[in-house]
């Protein structure tokens, strides 16, 4: 995690004041035509959307003490020339049509713009209007704020902004595209080994100007004192009036994965920013306790564990208590996480102390069925955890004989508890896990979340070891058995040649990896929650498509080959879809990384992506709502929409269908390795044969 320069400093210094949105007496939006090319983009002008106030009040009392002054529109011909608006629309002032779309503007809207030396009012068709001074009327300021990245954001006092959230007055900044609130403690430390506590503050100010620690994990990194939150918001209700019908904006809780041991909401590969501001939502991101002293469970009668999945529903009361006050909708939150993060918002679906908290899900890359995969679906006794990690990590910490292992255990620094073995399993603690795994029998209760979850082509790939050098493929028996996989029939597994035989017996055993421990017990988990009748739709999805994040796994075959035309890559070649390969596209971040486009489908297929999974959080639909596409400009996903295979069907009890996430053609399919499923033991009906 990078943190730049400013941001330690002021984390250092304790808290810069912040302009106060309190005494600034008005909303903030930022509007800007993000279109994810950050400061390389052909329009990457925005703009900041007060409330109504007389003139002097806008330029004086909320522009100037933002460090911006009132935006000067681009005259042509006596009227304002077209600005971050879709081209053909008709829209002349910045953003009228997405405010028209919002229901914030009509075509006899006014707003303060700059003229002159001064102000002077202008029409939502970019037309000029005649207006006294101490009319009160929407205005734009500018919004000068730099764009953010991995190694730059800058949190100076000219883009700090602070409100009252939980009883605090906190203090975050903005960039170009998002306010930007980060470090939001949560819960306060609990205990070792206890469930966290609500945090309510006390008047106090707080900085959230960079990152809060991350948990302890390996490598002696992080703290105990770990239970913080980020929040990018694209507005910041007037924390003097109630926001308008309709103002608030969707939620979305991000949960890491790092298979409980390790991650942080600090990744920068899930910054939210581009989400927020291109998606029109808030978007949240949570730390929560992980490894030992997030999961260990004792048979003491107190230690149950599950206090990391505790931290995740103790992160979800805190955003409905304070959501709203950075723009947010407490009745429309989304929870969605990757791989361990997907296993969480599995159980999170499962517990009965997070039922009623989320409107909407998606799992990405939930794993479970064999190997590897298993546990994060099928939650263990107390007795299983012990015999499994619990006793020997006991032993390990020299605390097995102690009178009390627990007290034994905080006596220990943390880092020696983490290092004492990987307590990383989800189990049956009877409060916030009450049964082995998500119960999608016809007795489960019926659930009005909406889910969507999905894949990308070779999840498993990187989760085994690649053959040495040379192995035949006659060696597949011991190569597969030695991976910790089932040995099936080669034909119902069969991949196409290579004409290289290590790489062709990686590839296969990739495919078993894959359906072991992925897509099977995702499509039954699927069939089974829609015949049972727990849920009427499910959106099912598998990236053909990927972009491989930095620093993991380090496998050249999750990589699409370099070749003369295609410098960093050619997509349209063979390479493994590999876990981890979707997180950029869907938070919008490959410019951000510092990624270079392989060909011209990265940048449409990345909006697409984020577009969609945007309308999922927006509406419990992937299917982006046309009118809000043209309003906000975003042609390339329009004409994704409108094309032949636009439409993104939901799986149904009548019909499980899945969509193929590709570039230059997303389609609808069937569910894959049906066959193979049924053979791995994990068929579609896996669940209810169970029951």
């Amino acid at each position: 995690m990078q943190l730049v320069t400013t941001l330690a400093l002021a984390a250092l210094a304790g808290m810069a004041a912040g302009e106060s949105l309190k005494k600034l007496d008005t909303s903030l939006t930022i509007l800007a035509n993000n279109d994810l090319q950050g400061p390389a983009s052909p329009d990457a002008e925005a703009v900041i959307l007060t409330d109504a106030r007389p003139l002097q009040h806008v330029s004086q009392n909320v522009c100037a003490k933002l460090g911006e002054q009132l935006w000067k529109p681009r005259l042509r011909k006596g009227r304002v020339k077209r600005s971050g608006s879709r081209s053909g629309s008709g829209s002349a002032l910045p953003f009228s049509d997405y405010l028209k779309y919002a229901g914030a503007a009509d075509d006899r809207s006014r707003f303060w713009v700059a003229s002159g030396s001064g102000g002077a009012a202008v029409s939502a068709s970019g037309g000029p209007s005649k207006a006294g001074p101490g009319e009160r009327l929407r205005g734009f300021c500018t919004n000068s704020a730099p764009f953010s990245n991995t190694s730059s954001q800058d949190a100076g006092a000219r883009w700090q902004i602070s409100l009252e959230v939980n009883n605090q007055t906190i203090t975050g900044f903005r960039d170009r595209l998002s306010f930007r609130f980060l470090g939001i403690r949560f819960a306060p430390q609990p205990p070792r080994f206890t469930y966290p506590t609500l945090f309510r503050g006390s008047g106090e100010a707080a900085s959230a100007l960079a990152y809060g620690s991350q948990c302890v994990q390996g490598s002696d990194a992080g703290s105990e004192d770990c239970l913080f939150l980020n929040v990018w918001t694209p507005y910041l209700p007037n924390p003097n009036a109630p926001p308008p019908k309709g103002s608030l904006r969707p939620v979305a809780v991000w949960i890491h994965g790092g298979a409980f041991i390790g991650g942080t909401a600090g990744d920068q590969t899930f910054d939210g920013g581009n989400m927020a501001s291109r998606g029109d939502m808030v978007v949240v991101a949570i730390n929560y306790r992980l490894n030992a002293l997030g999961f260990l469970a004792l048979k003491d009668g107190k230690t149950n564990g599950n206090f990391g999945l505790a931290d995740q529903v103790t992160a979800l009361d805190w955003v409905r208590a304070n959501i709203r006050a950075l723009g947010g909708d407490p009745d429309r939150v989304t929870v969605f996480g990757q791989s361990a993060g997907a296993g969480s918002v599995r159980a999170l679906l499962a517990s009965p102390k997070a039922r009623g908290k989320f409107a909407n899900a998606i799992l990405l890359s939930n794993l479970g069925g064999i190997q590897y995969g298993a546990t994060y679906s099928r939650y263990y006794t107390i007795d299983e955890q012990l015999d499994v990690v619990g006793r020997q990590l006991l032993a390990n910490a020299g605390c097995a004989g102690a009178r009390s292992q627990v007290d034994c255990l905080r006596a220990l620094p943390a880092h020696q508890v983490v290092a004492a073995g990987d307590a990383r399993f989800l189990v049956v603690d009877g409060t916030y896990l009450t049964g082995p795994e998500l119960d999608v029998s016809r007795s489960a209760p019926r659930d009005k979340v909406n889910v969507m979850l999905g894949i990308t082509r070779d999840d498993g790939a990187p989760f085994i070891a690649f053959p040495g050098a040379g192995a035949p493929a006659a060696n597949r028996s011991e190569y597969l058995t030695s991976v910790g996989l089932p040995v099936p029939p080669e034909a119902l597994f069969a991949v196409e040649k290579t004409g290289n035989a290590t790489l062709d017996l990686f590839n296969q055993a990739s495919r078993i990896a894959t359906d072991g421990v992925f897509r099977c017990i995702d499509q039954a988990t699927t069939y089974a929650g829609l015949v049972n009748g727990r849920w009427d739709k499910v959106w099912y999805y598998e990236f053909d498509r990927t972009y491989q994040v930095k620093g993991w796994p380090q496998l050249d075959v999750c990589d699409a080959p370099v070749t003369e035309t295609h410098p960093f890559g050619d997509p349209s070649k063979p390479y493994l879809k590999c876990h981890s390969g979707e997180l950029l596209y869907v938070f919008g971040n490959l410019h951000r990384e510092g990624f270079p486009m392989r060909d011209a489908g990265d940048l449409p297929f990345e909006q697409y992506v984020l577009d969609s999974f945007a309308a999922f959080a927006r509406q419990g639909d992937p299917n982006p709502d046309r009118a809000f596409l043209r309003a906000r400009g975003y042609d390339a996903t329009l004409k994704i929409v409108e094309g032949r295979d636009g439409r993104w069907e939901p799986s149904t009890k009548r019909k499980l269908a899945l969509r193929v996430l590709d570039w230059p053609r997303s389609r609808m399919s069937g569910f894959r390795d049906e066959k193979q499923c049924a053979a791995l033991g994990l068929g579609l009906d896996y669940y209810l044969k169970k029951r």
